[in-house]
Formats: C-alpha cells, sequence, structure tokens
C-alpha cells in the first residue's frame, strides 16, 4: 500500500494546487473539500453570495474529468426537476425515463435552502442510497457521485431551514468565508486578463478518485483511536446543553472522514488529532443546542471544546 499511497499523495498534491490556483488562500477548505471526496460524503458550503462556492466546485468537476451539472434551487423547483420523469413514447408505446441533473458525477445544488422542503427531501435517497427511484423505478447514479451544496445564511430573504434529516446527510459544513486582503489583491491580479478557470487542466479521472476512495477504506483505525471517536460523538448527547447531538450516522461519517483526511496527509493510520480537527466540521451541523444554553453564550464550537477536554486522548498507539 505504501508505493499506491505514495503516488496518490502527489497526484492529490497536484490536484489540491488545480483548486487553490482557481480559489486563492483557502487550502484548509480545499483540504476538507477533498476529504469528503475521497470518503464518498457530501459537502454543504453556507456562506454569504459571491465568495467563490461555485468556482471551487467547478473547478473540481473539471480537475477530476467528471461529468458536472448544477441545480439552481428556486421555490418553483419540483422534484421532477431533479431526478428526471418518464415520458410516454407514442411509437414504441412505451414509458421512457428521461434523466434529470442528479445523473453525475459532481452535482452542484446551489442555494439548496431557497428550494421548499418537499423538493429538498427529493435529494435524501439519491445521498443515502447512491440511486433514485421514479415511477417505481430504481436507477442507480454514475460513481463516484459528490453532491455539494451551496446555501446563504438562515437569516438571508427567501430562505427556508434544511430539516435535521437533510443536514445529517451531509458529511462535512464549512464555509470559505471572505479572502485575506493579500488574497483579494492577488486575485484582482490573477484575473485581470484570463479567469484561472480557463486553463485548468484535469489531473486525474475519476476512476482514480474510486482506486482513492478503495484504499480510504483501508486506513487503519486503531481501537484506542476508535474509542476516542465513539466516546466524543457519544457526549454530544450526554452534554446538559445539548438538545440534539450526534446521530450513530455522524461517527460513522467521522470515522469515514478521518480513514480519508489521514489518507491525504500521506498516512495510513489515523491520529487523535485528525479527530480533533474533523469534529467541528463534521458533528457540528448535526448537533442543537437548548434555547437556554445559547441564551447563556453557549455554541456548538464551545460545547465541542468542552467535551475534547473531559476525553482523555490516547497517547500510546500500536499497529
Amino acid at each position: 500500500m505504501e508505493t499506491a499511497t505514495h503516488h496518490h499523495v502527489e497526484v492529490l498534491a497536484r490536484l489540491k494546487a488545480n483548486l487553490e490556483s482557481c480559489i486563492l488562500g483557502k487550502s484548509s477548505e480545499i483540504e476538507l473539500l477533498l476529504t469528503a471526496m475521497l470518503a464518498g460524503g457530501h459537502v454543504l458550503l453556507e456562506d454569504v453570495p459571491g465568495t467563490g462556492k461555485t468556482v471551487l466546485i467547478k473547478a473540481l468537476a473539471r480537475s477530476i474529468e467528471g461529468q458536472f451539472r448544477r441545480i439552481q434551487c428556486n421555490p418553483d423547483l419540483l422534484p421532477s426537476d431533479i431526478t428526471g420523469v418518464s415520458i410516454y413514447h407514442p411509437k414504441e408505446e412505451k414509458f421512457l425515463f428521461r434523466s434529470g441533473p442528479i445523473m453525475t458525477n459532481i452535482l452542484l445544488v446551489d442555494e439548496i435552502n431557497r428550494a421548499t422542503t418537499k423538493t429538498q427531501s427529493a435529494l435524501l435517497e439519491a445521498m443515502e442510497e447512491q440511486h433514485i427511484t421514479v415511477d417505481g423505478d430504481i436507477h442507480e447514479l454514475p460513481s463516484p457521485f459528490l453532491m455539494l451544496a451551496t446555501q446563504n445564511p438562515i437569516d438571508f430573504e427567501g430562505t427556508y431551514i434544511l430539516p435535521e434529516a437533510q443536514l445529517d446527510r451531509f458529511m462535512i459544513k464549512l464555509s470559505l468565508g471572505y479572502p485575506s486582503e493579500a488574497a483579494e489583491k492577488l486575485m484582482i491580479a490573477s484575473q485581470s486578463k484570463l479567469h484561472p478557470m480557463e486553463s485548468l487542466q484535469a489531473v486525474m479521472d475519476t476512476s482514480q478518485v474510486l482506486a482513492m476512495q478503495e484504499q480510504v477504506r483501508r486506513v487503519h483505525l486503531d481501537e484506542a483511536v476508535a474509542d476516542y471517536l465513539v466516546t466524543i460523538a457519544r457526549k454530544t448527547r450526554e452534554h446538559q446543553a445539548v438538545f440534539l447531538g450526534a446521530s450513530p450516522r455522524a461517527t460513522l461519517s467521522l470515522v469515514l472522514a478521518a480513514k480519508s483526511y489521514a489518507f491525504l496527509q500521506g498516512r495510513e493510520y489515523v491520529i487523535p488529532d485528525d479527530i480533533k480537527y474533523l469534529a467541528p466540521y463534521v458533528l457540528g451541523h448535526r448537533m442543537i443546542l437548548h434555547s437556554e444554553a445559547r441564551m447563556d453564550g453557549a455554541t456548538i464550537a464551545s460545547v465541542l471544546g468542552a467535551i475534547f477536554e473531559q476525553v482523555r486522548v490516547p497517547v500510546r498507539l500500536e499497529k
């Protein structure tokens, strides 16, 4: 595995450099995006408009030679606009399935919280089962399938809050934020003549992504580190400030994300620091605090920080 991992690390470094040429100063966020891709998870990007969310996702699709589709959500969007429909063909005297934009490798669901809850729910089956059901027939999605949804902050006009069941399907939630002053000046200089996306070249293909996803599952998770991870997840359900803690699905997501992040760093094993770094991005959006705790100033970050202090970190690992 060592030789294969070394080769994959080089390819992933080129992929990361590709994305960083389009989105400046967001190295950590790009790593989290690649972590989700290698783990086979989905990403929710919450941010104000114009911070480069769409550009980042398009750059990823082009870099892996993946098929890309985009859905612009609005209150008029129907579930069939996403999944596709069966249309009667008079000459053949039967219904033929016409696929929707969800039949792709990289799906960008732009401003997902502007769609109604009924339309949002159409994505749940695809996110979890990797297939859709139309008129009783199951249609498998292309592999790999990665959904990246963007949403505006919930206090923006015309937005619907995503239900807990749908939030739980996203492996990672992150925010790009505004660029630094230096990055913004560099962005002006780099895009004065030609947008970096125009000259972007693929560094790998989807078959390599699938091969890496297989390698990720073989990354070693020591029993002591697994106990550390499970204890943190369970503490989120027991903390007095928490109304709804991380689900068992969240625990499994954190395992896969940690393995993927370790693989991205060129390691064949997970360390406790991987868990601690990823937990806010994997568990944070799955937790709901009591209203009284929020009024007292508690935040998801402060609660997770308190949990980390309570849980003993394993210091001696053996493979």
